[in-house]
C-alpha cells in the first residue's frame, strides 16, 4: 500500500524546520546573499536542531535515525527559506555522512564526534572538476601511493568551504578508478581560491588546487568502487532535487500571494486567466517533482538500485525550478526584476541546479 502520511517523528521534525526557515532563514536571506556571508549565530542555532546529528550512529552519540525521505523533507523546507543558507546548514553532512558510509572505523571514531559537539562544524565534499565534460565517475584528479602516503594532484571546483572547514572529502582517480580521500584543510600543497557564481552567493564555494598534497594512506576511504561512488552521487542528487522543490515552492507561494493582492482594473490579477493558468501549471509541476523525489528517497532507504529514479528526479526538478522561478518573475512583472523582491534571487539560484554536484547529501 502506498502511504504518504508522515510518521509522528517526521511530522515534528518538519514542523520545527518549517518554523525555523520562516522565522530565521527567510528574513535574512537577502542580507546573507548581499554580504556573501551567513551569520554564525544562525548556523549555531541550526546545529542545535540536530538535523545532521540525528542521522549519525548512536554508538558515537548521534541519533541513529538516518532516512533519505526525512532528509529530503528537511532539505525542501530549508531551501524554501533560502538555498544558499540551506546548503550551509546541511554542509556538515557532506563530510559526516560520507564518512559514515565509507570511512574506516578509526576515521569515524576520530572525526564524527566533532560534528556532534556544541559548535557548528561545516563539512566539504569535492566532486566537481572545472571542465565541460565533468563526470564524477571519471575524475581527472589523481591519487598515487608513495610508501605510507597518498599524493593527490588536480583541481576541484564548486567545493563548499565555510569558515571553520577542517577537511574535505576529495574524489580522485586511483589506478583509473574513482576513490574518496579525506584531506585536511591545512595540508601543504592545498590551495583555495574563491569561486564567483551568479547565485547561492551566501554559500562560500571554492576551487581546490591539489599540488602534490600528501595525506596518510589511512585517510583513503573504503568507497566501494564505482557502485559506492554511484550511491554517493544518488544521495547527493536526491538532496539536490529536494532543494530544487523547496526553491520552486517558495517562488510559487510568493507569486500566488502577490497575484491575490495585486489589483488591476478593479480585480486581483489572480483572476486573470493567463495568471491563473500560470499559477496552476506551477503548482502541478511542483507536486509532480516532489513525488519523484520521494520515490527516489524511498528507494534509497530500501537499499534498492535507484539510479534511474534519481536521474528522473534530478532532471525534472532542475527543469521545474527554472520554469517556476522564471514564471514567478513574470507574475510579479516589473517587481519581479527588482532586487527588493525575492523572485530574481530565486531565479538566479535555480539556474545553478543544472551544474550543482555534491553540495548536499542525505
Amino acid at each position: 500500500m502506498i502511504d504518504f502520511e508522515l510518521n509522528e517523528e517526521q511530522a515534528l521534525i518538519i514542523e520545527t524546520v518549517r518554523q525555523f526557515a520562516e522565522n530565521e532563514i527567510r528574513p535574512v536571506a537577502r542580507e546573507a546573499e548581499e554580504a556573501r556571508k551567513i551569520d554564525p549565530a544562525l548556523l549555531a542555532h541550526s546545529h542545535e536542531l540536530g538535523l545532521v546529528a540525528n542521522a549519525l550512529p548512536e554508538s558515537l552519540g548521534g541519533g541513529g535515525e538516518r532516512s533519505a525521505v526525512t532528509g529530503a523533507l528537511i532539505a525542501e523546507e530549508l531551501a524554501w527559506g533560502d538555498l544558499g543558507i540551506a546548503l550551509a546548514i546541511l554542509s556538515p553532512s557532506l563530510t559526516a555522512l560520507t564518512l559514515m558510509d565509507a570511512g574506516t572505523e578509526a576515521l569515524q571514531a576520530q572525526i564524527l564526534p566533532s560534528f556532534l559537539r556544541g559548535d557548528f562544524l561545516p563539512g566539504s565534499l569535492a566532486l566537481t572538476e572545472p571542465r565541460s565534460d565533468n563526470d564524477p565517475l571519471e575524475p581527472r584528479a589523481t591519487a598515487k601511493r608513495d610508501g605510507g602516503e597518498i599524493v593527490l594532484a588536480g583541481t576541484k571546483s564548486m567545493v563548499p568551504w565555510l569558515d571553520g572547514t577542517r577537511s574535505s572529502v576529495v574524489l580522485a582517480a586511483e589506478d583509473g578508478e574513482p576513490q574518496l580521500f579525506l584531506v585536511p584543510a591545512d595540508r601543504p600543497g592545498l590551495k583555495v581560491q574563491n569561486d564567483e557564481y551568479m547565485g547561492v552567493q551566501a554559500l562560500r564555494t571554492v576551487e581546490l588546487q591539489l599540488e602534490g598534497v600528501r595525506i596518510p594512506a589511512e585517510q583513503r576511504l573504503e568507497s566501494g568502487g564505482r557502485a559506492g561512488i554511484q550511491n554517493l552521487l544518488n544521495r547527493a542528487r536526491v538532496a539536490q532535487s529536494a532543494l530544487a522543490v523547496g526553491v520552486s515552492r517558495a517562488a510559487f507561494e510568493i507569486s500566488r500571494d502577490y497575484a491575490k493582492e495585486r489589483e488591476t482594473f478593479g480585480a486581483p490579477i489572480a483572476t486573470r486567466q493567463s495568471i491563473a493558468f500560470m499559477l496552476a501549471d506551477m503548482a502541478r509541476e511542483i507536486d509532480a517533482a516532489r513525488l519523484l523525489v520521494w520515490e527516489a528517497a524511498w528507494l534509497l532507504d530500501a537499499g534498492r538500485d535507484c539510479t534511474r529514479e534519481v536521474t528522473l528526479a534530478r532532471n525534472f526538478t532542475q527543469q521545474t525550478a527554472l520554469q517556476v522561478t522564471d514564471a514567478a518573475v513574470q507574475v510579479l512583472g516589473g517587481h519581479g526584476y527588482i532586487r527588493e523582491y525575492l523572485p530574481e534571487l530565486l531565479l538566479r539560484n535555480a539556474r545553478g541546479f543544472a551544474v550543482f554536484e555534491g553540495l548536499a547529501l542525505i
